[in-house]
């Protein structure tokens, strides 16, 4: 890596240079016209970096302004997407300057989290980067779910006036719920997917179902239903189509209740697709998140993080009625030790006895552990979308 390199603002000049070194990266599709003018409103807002060999954009990544679920709270997240390197530039560290430099940016924008979909694990792990959870996919019979039922249930058509509403149904749920993992997209990004003709939109008093067709069959973006008569009536909508579609795709969460509904299990060929998370305000993720009812604990920690060192050092970890804080502490003999990797695999509810047979937690004592278990622990992490 020679010292030409920096990271950059990406600028309108560059969206071309951008552009080429995305073609090369993903391969020719897409539109042009339509991708440039996303790509200029995440650059107006500081959310589109690159790096630079001299005048010559050779990397770039942009940072989604989300929200997402921990514990049935509602938490600030940088959704990392469109990592893209010039060939010739691989291998050398581009990369990894650039992704500090999208860590940086999160944590000026106030980001307490960050997570990405990996094209390498290699590379995100390096940066502190651990597997958070999943997105589940399932395939039902089209004609089990036209059976569910819930004809009482009124259901009409939403459209795009409905999107602050789909967003407060949603946050309903997965408060109700403590659901961790599942988005919230910016009301922009709602509203246009409310527009698009391709997408059937259905809404009741305390649900909604998007989908649309896809090769032959019906595809659910995401259904969400607050009692089960609802739920019944979202999916058998959906069902409605099994004269013609045989079988309906859905992204939902594994322990959805449409897998005791449906009269047939989901195909064995369920996918799944691993998302990464970090914490890049770790005193500030930890206050934000939701923690199991009648959790209590109260241990030293040490973090280690090399790129984000305002997060190392010793720090008092405690849990009482929901809550949490991280506060700055004196050193401790008998502290539970992270590094950044762990720190994240733990905010997502991976065990204790995992993260300490993966070397990515050490010191403590078994009462830490159960404590730690106890409070971090949950329901699985799922997203619904790909970004």
């Amino acid at each position: 890596m020679t010292d030409a390199l920096r990271v950059v603002d990406v600028a309108e000049e560059h969206l071309d240079s951008a552009w080429q070194v995305r073609q090369r990266s993903f391969g020719p599709g897409g539109d042009k016209a339509e991708w440039r003018k996303t790509a200029l409103e995440f650059a107006q807002d500081g959310r589109y970096l690159g790096v630079v060999d001299g005048d010559e954009l050779v990397a770039a990544a942009r940072i989604w302004p989300f929200e997402q679920w921990w514990g049935g709270r509602r938490i600030p997240m940088a959704g990392v997407a469109g990592v893209v390197v010039a060939p010739e530039y691989r291998g050398r560290g581009v990369a990894s300057l650039l992704m500090r430099g999208v860590l940086q940016r999160s944590v000026e924008k106030g980001y307490p989290l960050s997570a990405l979909y990996p094209a390498t694990t290699v590379l995100y792990r390096h940066l502190g980067y651990e597997f958070g959870g999943g997105r589940y996919r399932f395939t039902f019979p089209a004609a089990d779910l036209r059976m569910l039922g819930g004809r009482g249930v009124a259901v009409r058509k939403a459209g795009k006036a409905d999107a602050q509403l789909f967003i407060e149904l949603a946050s309903k749920l997965h408060e109700t719920q403590r659901s961790n993992g599942p988005l919230i997209w910016p009301l922009r990004q709602i509203e246009s997917w409310l527009e698009d003709d391709d997408n059937f939109a259905y809404v009741a008093e305390d649900g909604f179902v998007v989908y649309n067709w896809s090769d032959g069959d019906l595809s659910i973006d995401e259904l969400v239903a607050g009692s089960e008569e609802t739920a019944r009536a979202l999916w058998a909508t959906v069902g409605s189509g099994a004269s013609i579609a045989k079988s309906v795709l859905v992204h939902t969460a594994p322990t959805d209740p449409v897998h005791l509904l449906a009269e047939h299990e989901a195909e064995a060929e369920s996918r799944v697709q691993r998302w990464m998370l970090r914490l890049t305000d770790a005193p500030a993720a930890i206050a934000q998140r939701g923690y199991a009812a009648g959790a209590v604990l109260d241990l030293p920690v040490h973090l280690e993080d090399a790129d984000l060192p305002a997060n190392a050092g010793d720090w008092r970890l405690s849990v009482a009625d929901g809550t949490g804080s991280l506060v700055a502490a004196e050193p401790s003999d008998d502290a539970v030790r992270l590094g950044a990797r762990g720190l994240a695999a733990l905010y997502a509810g991976t065990p204790v006895a995992a993260l300490r047979g993966a070397g990515l937690l050490s010191g403590g004592s078994a009462a830490a552990d159960a404590a730690l278990d106890t409070a971090f622990g949950g329901s699985t992490a799922y997203m619904l979308d790909y970004f």
